[in-house]
């Protein structure tokens, strides 16, 4: 059974106003991820996704592509063990 983690993500660039948390989540749900993600008052995109390590990856690649309209600058991702605090994923 592959290891679950946690990882938090900080996603810098033009990445609010352009449905950003709307992609992130329909890839989190598809990718079985729990957590949220949120606008911060700096003009990034916070993520906090706990589930298998590969999925996570997976995540990390999408959040480095983005939505259409978006331009990525950089993705900082910090990674620890998994604290069960979520059940779903969602936009917060």
């Amino acid at each position: 059974m592959e290891e679950n983690i946690r990882a938090e993500l900080i996603v810098e660039g033009l990445v609010q106003g352009v449905g950003f948390r709307y992609y992130v989540y329909q890839h989190a749900v598809t990718l079985g991820l729990k957590g949220y993600v949120k606008n911060r008052w700096d003009g990034t995109v916070y993520v906090i996704a706990e589930g298998e390590k590969s999925s996570i990856e997976l995540m990390k690649n999408y959040l480095q592509k983005g939505p259409m309209m978006s331009h990525v600058e950089k993705v900082i991702a910090n990674y620890s063990n998994i604290t069960n605090d979520y059940t779903e994923f969602e936009i917060r």
